[in-house]
């Protein structure tokens, strides 16, 4: 318990910071008990209704409540992001570390295809291949999976290349052990912190890409209360009813900049931590 007051008095902007992210996964989780009104029913006669103390972010052109659609829309983008990040970072982080410890052929048609996939714009990519599948959050994820693994299969594959080179990979090879055993207790441990602060920042990201394909219709479709899509939904009443956008781009801005941040903090207490210990093994050498 010390410890742990020890480093939240250490790193008081990561703990905030922690703090925030897990309250917004719990507006997600806890949503129906959150939003007053369901996000999905509305009342023609309430339709366009400003901000006031029965509908606190005001009601879209079907009378349903954007407050009650932004809370739901947490769910939505938080679940849809997090399973886009721990996709790629499985797939890349696996065909990362297969390229770099083997090298040769299987690097070869890793990288090149890595490469092609790099050749072309990634989100057009992504409306290409979102446009092809059909419109929905999961072809969305797909899309966007497809031509974001590239990212940790190269920089896992950098970190591999440095780390096989070191005295412990030899000394573990010399002494007989497996492939499968300096991989997943020697290599893995080392390279996971640096692909880790990665993939917390890339929950911002994904959000962003995910509802930029919602907002130009290849994403999610109505009546599901998707942050990019209420943009979409609300851009033709933007001037005489501003909340239908501003409401769900606070929401956007607000949760990408807490995982930007989140993941540079995370990255620096890491990078600290790494320095201390470089220090104390030249000290006893």
């Amino acid at each position: 318990m010390s410890k742990i007051k020890e480093f939240i008095k250490k790193n008081k902007i990561f703990s905030l910071l922690i703090v925030v992210a897990i309250a917004i996964i719990s507006v997600g989780i806890f949503a129906p008990i959150i939003a007053p009104y369901s996000p999905f029913e509305g009342n023609l006669s309430d339709a366009l209704q400003p901000p006031s103390s029965e509908h606190i972010f005001g009601t879209d052109k079907l009378g349903r409540d954007v407050f009650s659609r932004v809370v739901y829309g947490t769910r939505i983008s938080l679940t849809a992001s997090l399973v886009l990040v721990i996709s790629i970072f499985t797939i890349g982080t696996t065909l990362g570390i297969l390229s770099g410890y083997f090298g040769g052929i299987v690097d070869e048609i890793i990288m090149r295809i890595s490469d092609i996939m790099i050749s072309f714009p990634g989100m057009v990519l992504a409306i290409s291949l979102a446009g092809i599948m059909g419109s929905s959050v999961d072809n969305a994820v797909i899309a966007i999976m497809v031509v974001s693994w590239t990212k940790y299969a190269r920089l896992s594959r950098s970190l591999v290349l440095k780390i096989k080179e070191t005295d412990y990979i030899y000394a573990a090879k010399i002494s007989g052990c497996k492939t499968i055993h300096i991989i997943t207790r020697h290599i893995i441990p080392n390279i996971i912190p640096t692909l880790i602060s990665t993939a917390t920042t890339d929950i911002g990201t994904m959000i962003l890409e995910l509802s930029s394909l919602s907002f130009l219709g290849f994403g999610a479709q109505s009546p599901q209360a998707e942050w990019g899509l209420m943009l979409n939904e609300g851009r033709a009443y933007m001037l005489d009813c501003p909340w239908l956008m501003i409401y769900p781009g606070l929401a956007i801005c607000i949760v990408v900049v807490v995982y930007n941040l989140l993941g540079d903090n995370l990255r620096d207490i890491l990078d600290s931590k790494k320095a201390i210990e470089e220090v104390e093994i030249e000290k006893v050498i």
